[in-house]
């Protein structure tokens, strides 16, 4: 086993599809560990806390802002989304990669703190269908599916600046999974990753 897991942070706009790839990508790959971020915002319907994500008030986030306790962080439609610093380390630390799924602030923050992380943006095949995917929920109101889709197009301006970029079509997330699943098997055997393995017979 590796010393230290490889961090791949996946993300992408609101829409596109992360929640329902990543869960899919852990069906194929148990192995990976899946840190579970910190919200202000109030849970949707059928969500668990500690699962989906840890629910917490804007005092107690910010608190873990100052405190160093947040590994990335954003404001998204007025609240808080971040990554506990201490579960992170706690899984890469076991030799267990990681995946976070966070916003695209987030990934920036990371890539910029730890350069081999791995980042890979999901984007929908079109701003229509992303439209269609919003709507769908049925959980917001116009002004807000509004200011998602703008947002959307900003966000998706930055794929050149992740590692990769996976389209996730519309009835398409068991290919969208195994697209990543490809490029973390690929990353993980990079050279510089194996170093610990390399080591044990250059040592002997």
């Amino acid at each position: 086993m590796k010393s230290k897991g490889t961090l791949i942070v996946i993300s992408g706009p609101s829409g596109s599809g992360k929640g329902t790839v990543v869960k899919a990508l852990k069906e194929m790959m148990p192995e990976l560990g899946l840190s579970v971020s910190a919200t202000t915002r109030a849970p949707r319907e059928g969500e668990i806390d500690g699962v989906d994500y840890f629910y917490v008030t804007r005092d107690d986030f910010e608190e873990m802002i100052e405190d160093g306790d947040i590994l990335e962080y954003t404001t998204y439609c007025g609240n808080y989304y971040g990554t506990p610093r201490k579960e992170a380390e706690r899984i890469t630390g076991e030799g267990r990669d990681l995946i976070l799924e966070i916003e695209v602030d987030g990934a920036g923050q990371v890539k910029k703190k730890f350069a081999d992380a791995v980042t890979v943006m999901l984007i929908p095949p079109s701003l229509s269908a992303l439209e269609a995917r919003l709507r769908g929920r049925g959980t917001e109101s116009e002004e807000v599916i509004q200011k998602r889709l703008a947002r959307a197009v900003e966000e998706i301006k930055l794929a050149s600046t992740y590692d990769y970029v996976v389209v996730n079509e519309d009835g398409g997330v068991e290919d969208c999974a195994r697209q990543i699943r490809r490029i973390i098997r690929s990353e993980c055997n990079r050279s510089f990753r194996m170093s610990d393995v390399i080591e044990n017979f250059t040592n002997n």
